[in-house]
């Protein structure tokens, strides 16, 4: 490795820690991914701060100097334009209105890229399939719903204003029991997201825990915020507790509804499902209750071929870059533009 090698890092900023990765011109991740504290809520000069902490331990793990990252690919949890961040979200007063990417490019010497932290994911999991040539779309069930689509070649698709793809505010038709359409925490009523998401999940645990078929469930009768309890369905589920399969029936079936709007306006192909769920011991049935929901919705050409039975043309997988996915995608993506 001589010191005329090209670099380049991929940035993940997230709520409270960085995330980075390093590929070398191959493309070939190079080194450990390196992991700090973002320190958003401090500014965003104080989080460049942790970003350079973040380049040198990078370039340290992959024995390279920090002078050899030619490009950088930055992704923040914000609606951004052009560099530009539009709303504060989880980060600081003074990150809105600023040009972030510029700035940053400014004082780390290098051009930079910069996107929202759902295109970044959706673009590393595109990059760990490389011999996928199509679009992919998608989708990660978290504290909200975050989501991507990549065109065939690599590209993020981000809008004329970097503001595309907020696949968790489109609506679906289903009502609480009551007949209420739920309240998103985005303002409006019926989103998937209010749905299908951490704070969904609260909801839905709330409601359930107070119906009289459950009064003597664990999740009823011990002491504990409903942030906790949330928190426990995952593990209930992997049990196959009834509670919490109903719930998580509930919302990968909606899910599923969803996606078939989202594939029937971008017919990706390719619908990749990330999130906390993708390492879940239940993700198989999670995955069918996906296609049931799906199904209810799609058209059948969005499932097979009307010219061959045997062709899927949608199909549907697992993410599989875990943390790393957005890092990567950023790292790749500032390899493409910069090389």
């Amino acid at each position: 490795m001589s010191d005329q090698d090209a670099f380049f890092a991929g940035l993940d900023v997230g709520g409270t820690t960085i995330k980075s990765i390093i590929v070398d011109d191959r493309g070939e991740t190079v080194g450990d991914m390196v992991e700090v504290r973002s320190l958003v809520k401090d500014g965003y000069e104080a989080t460049f701060g942790q970003l350079e902490l973040a380049m040198t331990e990078l370039a340290k793990s992959a024995g390279i100097e920090v002078s050899q990252i030619r490009g950088i690919g930055l992704d923040v949890p914000a609606p951004s334009s052009d560099g530009v961040i539009w709303g504060k979200a989880n980060l600081a007063e003074d990150w809105v209105g600023r040009d972030i990417r510029d700035r940053f490019s400014a004082r780390a010497g290098v051009p930079v890229y910069m996107t929202n932290d759902g295109n970044a994911a959706a673009l590393g999991e595109y990059a760990m399939r490389r011999k996928h040539i199509g679009s992919l779309l998608f989708v990660a069930p978290g504290t909200g719903l975050g989501g991507g689509l990549v065109l065939p070649g690599g590209r993020a698709y981000e809008g004329e204003n970097g503001l595309a793809l907020e696949v968790g505010h489109i609506t679906v038709p289903f009502r609480e029991d009551d007949g209420d359409l739920p309240e998103c925490s985005c303002g409006l009523r019926g989103c998937v997201e209010a749905w299908v998401s951490l704070v969904a999940l609260r909801r839905r645990v709330q409601f359930e825990i107070g119906k009289e078929e459950w009064a003597e469930h664990p999740l009823t009768t011990e002491d504990a915020p409903i942030e906790e309890k949330a928190f426990q369905l995952r593990d209930y589920a992997s049990e196959g507790d009834p509670l919490a399969t109903k719930i998580f029936e509930q919302q990968g079936m909606i899910l599923g509804y969803a996606l078939a709007d989202l594939v029937r306006v971008f017919d990706p192909g390719l619908v990749v499902i990330g999130g906390g769920l993708a390492e879940a011991s239940f993700r198989d049935k999670y995955m069918d209750w996906i296609l049931e929901g799906f199904d209810s919705r799609a058209w059948s050409v969005y499932r097979r071929s009307p010219l061959d039975a045997d062709k899927i043309t949608t199909r549907f997988e697992w993410a599989t870059g875990g943390d790393s996915a957005a890092a990567l995608g950023m790292a790749f993506t500032a390899r493409e533009m910069f090389r």
